[in-house]
């Protein structure tokens, strides 16, 4: 059942109070756009004649820290504790973008149109005005029929709205040049709207393209993200790339165009890539960008052997580029190990029957089991991208069977039934690395056969390698457990030919 929201009473209880002061309040910009299609808007934005110091006088608790007329209004619950914040910006008008970022100068107004006008898109440069809020957001259509809304539109954005257009306010470069993300943020909104972009937007966008050099990666991250998240990811993407932003954006991806991988495949690297973030079937936005990246180092990879191009250690190399890209675009490092876990992992072998138990044990240790699904989403992905009818073979549901079976062995030193503390006891000696390097061998061989992880077994063989030197332990562990790239080479050579 749908449903039905009313407009916040802090946001009437806002304007109410600007009015009573004397200035007319409207509500603008995007969450005016969202009432006009029925949505709950997910910001509330209030413009004013008021100057901010007057503002704060209606206010006292806002706070103004900035030159562009806006003043910060936190909204308290009951406890007093801040649960929102409104933004109440002064009308205003702005001149010159020499950085194409900032306005040189920021000049506040005395009319709504000039602060309309400054705006980017025209569905975004709406405002209402309203004298009776005791209707649902749902019904926004019939409260201004009913004039219990005002609406001022300027600039055609209902009607773009009901064609589903994203179109520039005025002439689409200048509002380019005044801030380059713009560009970027036509795509987005356009991916989330499912609207199309406007030619004469669209033409500026690709004669404009260079402009976005000058936009933080930070800024330009957070519009990837929401293109990613949006399930027109794909075609934002090609957007991207169809009018030279990509280029700046995700240079390395670029690098993928023309570059022809081997018989076994029927797209180019670039295509295979936005293909496979096409069929992603995971919606976390960190799943769909390792499925975009996975195979970005074949270009630089691609080698020719027996007349036919090979792609050996792409998936290593790849994780490393994915995560310069990601270090450059300023992404946490959450997301950044996510991502590049599952790039680095991406070409896992598995055959049924030839794969052991332990095997799998070793693959949980290595990609986490929190991201196993996002994995196998990701091969997914691969195989769909290459063109593949089918996307997920007997062999893939067989490994998640594996997995499934396998989940509760042991895979890290924490779920050994002997830890350090049982050691220093044991063993009597003091505290330092030969303890971890004891425990690695121990998991080692728990990982091989978890029969073994039974405490009168561990406190057995922990004597014995106590008799060995840290050297030697360190050796044996490492060899044991640690991934040995040489080895999955020789394993993975009947997958390079590549997915």
């Amino acid at each position: 059942m749908e449903k039905k929201m009313n407009i916040p009473g802090y946001v009437q209880e806002i304007t109410e109070k600007l009015e009573k002061a004397g200035s007319a309040a409207y509500i603008v910009g995007g969450c005016v756009r969202d009432l006009l299609m029925g949505k709950e808007p997910g910001d509330w934005d209030v413009t004013t004649k008021a100057r901010p110091e007057e503002v704060l006088k209606v206010f006292p608790g806002g706070k103004y820290e900035n030159k562009f007329g806006t003043v910060l209004v936190p909204i308290k619950d009951k406890e007093d504790k801040t649960e929102d914040v409104i933004e109440i910006t002064t009308y205003r008008s702005e001149q010159g973008y020499s950085d194409r970022r900032h306005p040189d100068e920021v000049r506040f107004e005395d009319s709504l149109e000039k602060d309309l006008e400054r705006r980017d898109f025209t569905i975004n440069a709406m405002a209402i005005r309203i004298s009776d809020f005791g209707f649902r957001i749902s019904d926004f259509k019939d409260a201004v029929a009913s004039h219990k809304a005002e609406i001022v539109d300027l600039f055609g954005g209902r009607k773009d709205l009901d064609k589903k257009i994203i179109r520039a306010v005025g002439e689409p470069e200048d509002r380019f040049k005044e801030d380059a993300l713009r560009m970027m943020r036509a795509i987005r909104l356009s991916c989330q709207l499912d609207f199309s972009i406007e030619p004469k937007t669209e033409r500026a966008i690709k004669k404009m393209a260079g402009g976005i050099k000058f936009v933080s990666q930070e800024r330009i991250r957070d519009e990837l993200i929401k293109i990613l998240e949006s399930n027109k990811a794909y075609e934002g993407i090609m957007f991207l790339h169809d009018n030279k932003l990509l280029q700046y954006i995700l240079p390395e991806l670029e690098r993928g165009v023309g570059v022809d991988q081997n018989r076994h495949h029927i797209y180019t690297v670039f295509n295979h890539s936005v293909l496979s973030l096409k069929y992603c079937p995971n919606k976390d936005w960190r799943v769909k960008f390792a499925s975009l990246l996975h195979d970005i180092a074949k270009p630089q990879a691609k080698r020719f052997i027996g007349g036919d191009a090979t792609f050996y250690n792409h998936d290593i190399i790849g994780a490393k580029i994915a995560k310069k890209i990601m270090q450059r675009l300023k992404f946490s490092n959450e997301d950044l190990e996510k991502v590049t876990n599952l790039i680095r992992h991406h070409m896992f072998y598995y055959n049924v029957g030839e794969v052991t138990e332990a095997s799998v044990r070793r693959l949980i240790k290595k990609v986490g089991e929190e991201n196993l699904a996002d994995l196998i989403d990701l091969r997914v992905a691969d195989r769909l991208g290459s063109g593949v009818p089918k996307a997920k073979p007997y062999k893939l549901r067989h490994l998640e069977y594996m997995m499934k079976k396998v989940r509760k062995d042991p895979i890290s030193a924490k779920m050994l039934k002997i830890n350090g503390d049982d050691l220093i006891k044991l063993l009597k000696i003091t505290p330092g690395p030969k303890i971890g390097a004891i425990l690695d061998v121990l998991l080692s061989e728990v990982i091989e056969d978890p029969e073994l992880n039974n405490k009168k077994y561990l406190e057995k063989r922990s004597k014995e390698l106590n008799k060995m030197e840290l050297d030697e332990l360190r050796k044996k562990a490492k060899g044991r457990i640690e991934e040995k790239k040489m080895e999955d080479d020789k394993e993975l050579k009947g997958e390079f030919w590549v997915k």
